[in-house]
């Protein structure tokens, strides 16, 4: 019997099977982190589900570890919950907190077209995160309203980006920047031939 093939990466590689072990310790704090957020605030799944967004049953699944939650799912609950994604994927505070390049565990859109990775330890600054984005070429990733407040900043390293929010819309190269309020559906979209890589700080509302 042939063995089943593994899906390509964002970058056209297989994903490593080191890949599939960060990802299954991600889905365990997650898994932790959504369990005792949901205890802290006496919820049931059904409150939480009405809350975020995400059914139920999507809810149980990662709870239980049953599934790897894209990006996109974690952003409304993290959202729903009024609470950093660093505090709903991240791990306890520490005095020194280092991130190696090598622990940093990409999150994924669900086709697999757009990677977030985590360019600070989540114990870090409290209200600041930062990721490394990576658009494939041709593509666009709808991300969803973040919680009031929430800001963010993006600057592109290589290619190109058109960022939307709400109605308004720019085009950006290497080089350029642009702040928005991000408690809004905001797009990232890359009309290039070529993956386009960003760098992205999120600050929340205090």
């Amino acid at each position: 019997m042939a063995k089943k093939q593994r899906p390509a990466g964002l970058r056209g590689a297989p994903i490593p099977s080191g890949d599939e072990i960060g990802a299954a310790e991600l889905a365990g704090r997650v898994a932790e982190n959504l369990r005792a957020q949901r205890k802290r605030r006496a919820m049931s799944l059904d409150e939480l589900a009405q809350l975020t967004g995400v059914s139920r049953a999507a809810l149980s699944q990662i709870e239980t570890r049953k599934t790897n939650p894209t990006i996109s799912v974690l952003w409304k609950i993290a959202s729903g919950l009024g609470i950093a994604f660093a505090d709903l994927i991240g791990e306890t505070r520490a005095e020194l907190s280092v991130l190696r390049r090598g622990e940093a565990q990409p999150l994924r859109s669900m086709d697999g077209k757009f990677e977030s990775r985590p360019l600070m330890p989540a114990s870090g600054i409290p209200q600041v995160e930062m990721y490394e984005l990576r658009l494939a070429a041709r593509a666009r990733h709808v991300s969803e309203p973040h919680g009031p407040g929430t800001r963010e900043i993006v600057v592109v390293l290589s290619g190109t980006m058109k960022m939307s929010v709400g109605d308004h819309s720019d085009e950006l190269g290497p080089g350029d920047s642009v702040v928005f309020d991000a408690n809004k559906p905001h797009v990232y979209e890359n009309s290039g031939g070529s993956e386009a890589r960003y760098h992205n700080v999120i600050v929340y509302g205090r």
